[in-house]
Formats: C-alpha cells, structure tokens, sequence
C-alpha cells in the first residue's frame, strides 16, 4: 500500500502509512507562471493498492484531489481509496431556493468521474452536516460515512471528566447529540435557534435549566464560531458552570479561532485534525488518521 496527500495533509498520510505498515507516496508540484498547476505522482503505483488523503477545503484543494486520484489511476493503481476528512461543500446538500447549485451533489458527482481503478474505487467521509451526502455518488465509487466518535468521547471525557451535560449548538443536532449523550451516559441539552443571516443566528431557547454542571457543546464544524458562543451564551444564562467546546471539524477561517478564544466562554475548545486549519493557538487537536484503518486493506 501506498498512502499520498493533496498539500496540507502530508502529517494525516504519513501517519495514516505507519499506522497501516505502508509507505508514504512522493508527488511533485509546481505552477506555471499562468497559474495552472503541475503534479506528478512519482512513486509506482502500478498493481498496488493506493490510498490518496485530502479534504476539499477549497476549490484548489478539491481539483488537486481530482488529478491526483485520476493520475494514480490511469498509472496503473489496484485499488484507490480516497480519505476524505473534511468534505468542504455539506452545507449546501440541497437547494432551498429555485437556481441554487448544489454543490455537495456536484462535487460528489465529480468525484465519482474518477477512472476506476482495476479492482475499484472508494470514498471514506467523516462526520458529514448531512446523512444524505453519501448518497450522490454515482457510479462504481463506494461512499462511507465514517464517524468520529471514538475521538469526541474520549475528548470528552479526558477534558470534562465522569459528569458533565452534553449540550448541541442547535435542534438540528439533536438526533447526533442524543445518541452521543446515550453513548456517554450524561443527560443532553438543547438549544433552539432562528438563522437571521447566512453567518448570524439567535438563540431562542434552551431545553434545560442548569445548577452549575459542567456543559460540553458539541458541533460537527465550528466556522465563524458565532453560533457556538451564542449558544455558549445561552448556555450560561441557563445556569451552565464550566463550559468546553468540542467539534470534529476546526475550519476556522480568518481569525475565527482567536475570537472564539478571546471571548473568554470557554474552558477548552477542541477538535480533529480533519482541516489543515485546525492546529490554533490554545486550541486542543486529536487525530483522526486511525479512524479510517479498518476499511484499508492492509
């Protein structure tokens, strides 16, 4: 087996390789001075079983993960099996209003125009905003939602210790957030919440009134961190003590990190190595690379 990366999860791949008793793959990059990109998958992969690491984070990093597995492909590989930690395009899993591209079935459905490998094609996911995503990929590529929770839990517990009360951001979680509760054996809280923009929200309510416990609010991604500390807010006005901040997915733009940090709500805020964005000061990170081991061939 032969594990790659698209730029920025080198560290995910070479773990991932040593976890699986596998090599770390070379590719070569370069850009011409109009801009286009130059990769080249310089280890041979013919006959062998290919793992490629890289979430779409970005339109660039979404085309790079494209040409590499079609490049591995068409060299030749056994099997190519796509680790995908951040699947960038889960919010817009469907339209809303009439004209909207949906992107996450566009994208999906680009990925499944991957040539298949001799022996197949799969595509690992991790804790996607929708159940249904899988759902768009066509063809022979085999989607899997693979879920981060081993990872959450013992965060959970290694951070907020035997008793706490595991609170979601908003209603939307709450299915997730039940069965993680469920699973850790600690009540659950709710908060209810109305968008008034695409990057605002307010809280209307919260499903608990609290007498100081300790309160983990969990999210699958935290982007702006607006909803988070508004929902730490309420948390608090419920009667919360110590609050700590988990998500699988740390993306972080701009100086979101540093704002969720400043505002002082926060005991602890964690989350995976899925996103190259996730490694912040003061911000705890786990990794997520022994999560897609059983579905290796190894």
């Amino acid at each position: 087996m032969i594990v790659f990366a698209i730029d920025g999860y080198d560290a995910m791949a070479a773990e991932l390789a040593s976890l699986a008793g596998a090599r770390a793959g070379i590719i070569e990059r370069n850009r011409f001075p109009d801009g286009e990109h130059y990769l080249r998958v310089i280890d041979e992969v013919n006959d062998a079983d290919v793992v490629l690491v890289g979430g779409t984070v970005d339109h660039d990093a979404t085309l790079e993960l494209y040409d590499l597995a079609c490049a591995i492909v068409e060299s030749g590989a056994s099997t190519l099996t796509l680790v995908v930690p951040y699947f960038g395009y889960s919010t817009m899993e469907r339209a809303v209003q009439r004209g909207e591209a949906v992107m996450a079935k566009n994208r999906a459905r680009m990925l499944s125009s991957i040539p298949r490998a001799k022996l197949g094609n799969q595509i690992l996911l991790l804790d996607l905003h929708s159940e249904g995503i899988p759902h768009y990929f066509e063809g022979t590529i085999r989607p899997f939602h693979v879920y981060a929770k081993p990872v959450i839990q013992q965060l959970a517990r290694e951070l907020a210790g035997d008793s706490f009360v595991l609170g979601s951001t908003d209603a939307g979680r709450a299915k997730w957030v039940e069965s993680l509760a469920n699973d850790l054996r600690v009540p659950a809280a709710f908060v209810f919440k109305r968008r008034t923009s695409g990057e605002t929200t307010e809280v209307m309510a919260v499903s608990a009134s609290l007498r100081g416990e300790t309160v983990v609010i969990y999210d699958d991604m935290i982007r702006t961190g607006g909803s988070l500390m508004n929902a730490a807010r309420a948390y608090r006005e419920a009667g919360a003590g110590k609050l700590i901040a988990i998500a699988t997915h740390g993306v972080f733009p701009r100086d979101a990190a540093a704002r969720v940090i400043a505002s002082g709500l926060f005991e602890h805020v964690a989350v995976t190595d899925s996103h190259p964005n996730a490694r912040q000061p003061q911000i705890v990170v786990r990794p997520v690379a022994g999560l897609f081991l059983p579905y290796l061939k190894t």
